[in-house]
């Protein structure tokens, strides 16, 4: 929908396909649906959910057996992000390197985007 022909609208790293195709299989999905949502300290946040179908109006992303579907709200301000998995001592999770934040709070939970140009 907001795509730019010939090229994905997130990457994703070879940790986060490894994670998603497991997650897919364990959990009999067709994928991860990513998106945003109001909400935190900093205005936004994202959404992580798999599904058991893909809507028809998702963007698609597909590599290696892994499949990830922004929803449609979502779009505009994931073009260009990569999703990660990183893993620590401490915890295990996805993370997105978003050219579209403007800030995130302290505890990376939620966002701001930039300003979007006016139409």
């Amino acid at each position: 929908m907001f795509g730019i022909p010939g090229k994905a609208a997130v990457t994703i790293t070879p940790a986060a396909r490894s994670q998603i195709a497991r997650l897919m299989d364990r959990n009999g999905s067709q994928g991860l649906r990513i998106g945003v949502k109001k909400g935190g300290c900093a205005g936004m946040e994202y959404t992580m959910e798999y599904v058991s179908s893909v809507n028809p109006l998702d963007e698609v992303v597909e590599q290696d057996g892994a499949r990830v579907m922004i929803a449609p709200m979502a779009q505009m301000f994931l073009i260009g992000t990569e999703i990660d998995y990183e893993t620590s001592l401490l915890e295990a999770k996805f993370t997105f390197r978003n050219p579209n934040v403007a800030e995130a709070c302290g505890c990376g939970e939620s966002i701001k985007f930039k300003d979007q140009p006016a139409a």
